[in-house]
């Protein structure tokens, strides 16, 4: 994949926090991506996390079919600062300001530590920001759009709508995977979840889920295991310890490196690339608030994941490749033809 196209940071006038955008590819239309706010070890860290973001929305835009590149920004804290009310607006707004400068050219939306109420400040300064709440007008939280494409993936990777006694494990009991670990139950499935945050062990357990704790969720025997967490999860050691042949969720960027993709397949496990199962929510909302569809016709673009990843991984299978590496060749070819097939 190309290069990135552009990466700016600033240090805001009101906060002193440095913010950061990177757009990677405009080859397809405006960059969009997520407002990241976390606190990172040194600005070569938050820079790391925004380039390997943005390149990695590049590709989900590609493969999904949307007329958008990718981009990403990263609002970078420092170690244990914790934000007050009035901080934390002024550091939007400074993020807001830097946004603006763009002039379109990137589009934000909620990431990690960011939510629809954060996007409605950064309107205050720059109308190139999404998902903000519905009483505003915008779409609210992705959450549920990404977890229904998870589960079109789910779908397409099983081959099969029927989860009927299987196994689920889910890490990360966040919104996404509350949203998962709902539907899974619902449908049949034995769910077990797990999150850093033991507080939420009661609230899945009164929801008739099991637990494990974090260390252990992606070791225990599963039919399926689903990253929905912070990403970085799968390494060689990891996968050396899966016991599970199939691994699809909504976590970014889950791979420590692309060679975890042959490591994987070497040991029999079917990945679903993490951009290609986690599209559901920029599905939506860009169909929503950019070209302006009703609810159900963008979920049914949403649906459309099912299909991506039957496909991939049939070609995947006549190649003797990885569904990552066809992902990745779909992508290029979209990129390099500068057009996205209109989904249906």
């Amino acid at each position: 994949m190309t290069a990135h196209e552009q990466l700016v940071a600033r240090r805001g006038r009101r906060s002193g926090v440095t913010t950061m955008v990177a757009i990677h590819s405009s080859a397809l239309g405006p960059a969009v991506g997520g407002c990241r706010l976390k606190p990172y070890a040194g600005l070569t860290e938050a820079v790391d996390d925004v380039l390997r973001l943005s390149a990695a929305m590049t590709a989900k835009c590609a493969v999904a079919g949307l007329a958008f590149g990718g981009g990403k920004s990263v609002i970078a804290l420092e170690p244990g600062r914790a934000l007050s009310p009035a901080e934390r607006r002024d550091v939007l707004l400074d993020h807001a300001d830097l946004v603006a400068e763009f002039g379109g050219g990137y589009l934000a939306g909620p990431d990690v530590g960011t939510g629809p109420a954060d996007m409605l400040v950064l309107r205050e300064v720059s109308a190139f920001a999404f998902c903000t709440p519905e009483s505003a007008g915008g779409t609210g939280s992705s959450s549920g759009p990404t977890a229904a494409g998870v589960l079109a993936a789910l779908r397409g990777a099983l081959g099969s709508p029927d989860v009927t006694g299987r196994r689920v494990v889910i890490s990360g009991y966040g919104s996404v995977g509350a949203h998962l670990a709902a539907s899974l139950r619902q449908a049949g499935a034995d769910v077990v979840v797990s999150d850093i945050d033991p507080a939420k062990r009661a609230d899945a357990e009164r929801g008739g889920l099991g637990w494990v704790e974090p260390e252990k969720a992606l070791t225990l025997t599963a039919d399926v295991v689903i990253p929905a967490a912070v990403g970085g999860v799968l390494s060689p050691e990891t996968v050396a310890r899966l016991d599970t042949p199939l691994v699809v969720g909504p976590a970014n960027n889950q791979l420590t490196e692309d060679a975890v993709a042959d490591d994987l397949a070497a040991r029999g496990v079917l990945w679903v690339p993490d951009y290609v199962a986690s599209a559901g929510g920029i599905l939506y909302t860009l169909s929503r608030e950019a070209e302006g569809l009703d609810h159900e016709a963008a979920l049914a673009r949403v649906e459309t994941i099912e299909k991506t990843v039957t496909d991939l991984l049939e070609a995947a299978k006549a190649n003797a490749t990885t569904p990552l590496r066809e992902a990745a060749a779909l992508a290029e070819r979209r990129l390099t033809s500068g057009a996205a097939p209109r989904t249906p």
